[in-house]
């Protein structure tokens, strides 16, 4: 166990609920043990909020020359910008508790591990309502989705994205690229987009959007970071990416303003990590990866 030096625990950070600093650190805190095993080995892309979620937020990533020595870090190399960035890995509860103490009201983290980099173990599909679109309408989507991925072998797990929307987590054998795991899941978007055009669009445009669900598949591109399980999120209210079963969505009861910093652990306690099974059930993505080829062939 190491010894983490805290700061200005006082400083109020959720200004509508009196939530402070140290709400935010004992949440990571207490979460610790469930959250970790998510991110463990994944780089860690940093959003700050010094002065909590009305305050300037600015996104860093590589990691400060002051952090701790028992912050691990993986150097990594980004072609694109000829650079090497030491990202931050968050491997143990008193980096959690630190990464908060830095105003880190997010974890945003790789689909990919440091052992296989380049070979994410998620995918992700982040469904959006667009103006004019409701989170009933997402609920209808995200069913589209699970019967479409069933229809190619493979179990999503659904999680509220603590604003508007869900994300929908597809845990993989790390055996594809980036460039592919963005190509099948982009391939399987698209086909929805195709069968129910009045509720779902991939159109990069904002105003083509207008009324319908995004299905944003380039989440999955290399370098892209997700908010993961169990995160905060700096809205009013403090909202968690809480995760949920099928039923809770099938329901169409549940909104995500239900799942917030005073809510989900007594959730946790009740229900158990429903997430759970992604750290174990790798999935093969190949029969999408045809569809993939397919529509590359037909384009």
């Amino acid at each position: 166990m190491y010894e983490v030096e805290l700061t200005n625990l006082d400083k109020v950070f959720w200004p509508e609920e009196g939530l402070t600093k140290f709400a935010l650190i004992k949440y990571y805190v207490d979460i610790a043990p469930v959250v970790l095993p998510y991110l463990k080995g994944r780089p860690i892309v940093m959003k700050r909020y010094p002065d909590g979620i009305t305050g300037q937020a600015f996104y860093q990533k590589e990691c400060p020359a002051y952090a701790p020595p028992w912050v691990d870090t993986l150097p990594v190399y980004h072609p694109d910008s000829a650079k090497t960035i030491n990202y931050i890995l968050c491997n143990n509860p008193e980096t959690l508790a630190w990464l908060a103490n830095l105003g880190c009201i997010e974890l945003h983290a790789w689909l990919s591990r440091a052992d296989h980099l380049g070979y994410p173990d998620i995918a992700v599909i982040d469904l959006d309502p667009a103006e004019g679109a409701t989170f009933q309408d997402v609920l209808e989507v995200a069913l589209f989705l699970r019967r479409a991925l069933e229809e190619f072998g493979l179990t999503g797990y659904p999680k509220t994205s603590g604003a508007r929307g869900l994300h929908i987590f597809i845990p993989l054998l790390p055996r594809w690229t980036f460039s592919e795991v963005t190509a099948a899941i982009g391939a399987l978007a698209d086909m929805l987009a195709s069968l129910y055009p009045e509720k779902v669009t991939t159109a990069h445009p904002i105003p083509r959007r207008q009324g319908k669900v995004y299905l944003d598949y380039l989440q999955n591109v290399r370098g892209r970071s997700m908010a993961f399980p169990y995160s905060l999120r700096p809205l009013p209210g403090a909202p968690v990416s809480a995760p949920l079963t099928w039923e809770e969505v099938e329901e169409g009861k549940i909104r995500p303003k239900d799942f917030n910093i005073h809510t989900i652990r007594s959730r946790l306690q009740k229900r158990g990590d429903l997430y759970q099974d992604i750290l174990k059930h790798r999935q093969d993505l190949k029969p999408l990866l045809k569809l993939a080829q397919v529509k590359f062939q037909e384009g």
